[in-house]
């Protein structure tokens, strides 16, 4: 009698030879995963490092600009779109009236005048920027050119603190900072019970537009940091979501009893 030989099975050859396409698929989705559950943290901890990196340059901005105030009495005019990182005058303005380049609405906002703070790093044109680097992340800034005790331009003009008097600067009416920009109006805060005024004494105030600069943001609370007034909100993150959309502006100010404070321990007040 003899043995029969067992015939293999044609599947069970295949299996042992390779993976089947069910099987690879399955492998290349676990791999997706993995690599997507890696990414999100990295993501986020370069997010969160960009934001630390601009609050750092928002911090020595307002150094730059106060040791400035003690060596020349006054505060610098804002920067142009058109003078390379120096402080911008109107026509006929300079150090001795105060009178920088207005905006649009008649208001001393543009950018940090880098090149003349001598503040780096800069870009190629001599704007300073945030961490997210891009030409729309310059480094913004705005200065009060409320009229206090009856002098103009007291923050940009040489002396024009100590014209206005020490006793008179920090209760006057300068840019104000919000918490939303609900029932705000162009000269401040507004009586919306939601929205609570930061400060209305701010000298100085600068601030980065954040992550989405380059794309725009569209929120309602990042339109009113560029309508070019004296009103400015900050408050923590948002998402597309949130009632006044998508923020993500960080936003400093100065207050005015730390810049006097300068101007006495330089000499330049009382």
């Amino acid at each position: 009698m003899t043995a029969s030989i067992p015939i293999p099975d044609r599947d069970q050859h295949r299996r042992a030879g390779g993976f089947t396409l069910i099987e690879i698929a399955v492998a290349l989705l676990i791999l997706t995963l993995l690599v997507s559950a890696f990414l999100v943290p990295l993501q986020a901890q370069v997010e969160q490092r960009k934001i630390s990196e601009t609050q750092k340059i928002l911090d020595q901005a307002m150094e730059a600009l106060l040791g400035f105030a003690a060596a020349n009495g006054r505060l610098p005019c804002p920067a142009s779109s058109t003078s390379n990182g120096a402080e911008a005058f109107a026509a006929g303005g300079n150090a001795t009236n105060g009178n920088c380049l207005p905006d649009a609405g008649g208001y001393f906002n543009g950018f940090l005048p880098a090149a003349t703070l001598g503040f780096s790093p800069v870009d190629a044109s001599g704007y300073a920027l945030d961490a997210w680097g891009s030409q729309q992340n310059r480094i913004r800034y705005a200065i009060s050119n409320n009229t206090v005790n009856g002098v103009t331009n007291p923050f940009t003009k040489a002396g024009g603190m100590r014209l206005a008097g020490i006793s008179n600067i920090p209760g006057a009416n300068l840019l104000y900072v919000c918490s939303s920009s609900a029932g705000v109006t162009a000269s401040n805060c507004g009586i919306n019970p939601n929205t609570v005024t930061l400060t209305s004494n701010a000298p100085v105030v600068v601030w980065s537009l954040g992550s989405n600069a380059a794309t725009g943001g569209t929120g309602a609370d990042e339109a009113e940091n560029l309508d070019g007034d004296r009103i400015f909100v900050w408050h923590t993150q948002t998402g597309s979501n949130a009632a006044n959309g998508e923020f993500d502006d960080m936003v400093a100010w100065m207050s005015s009893n730390v810049l006097l404070s300068k101007m006495i321990s330089a000499g330049q007040l009382p």
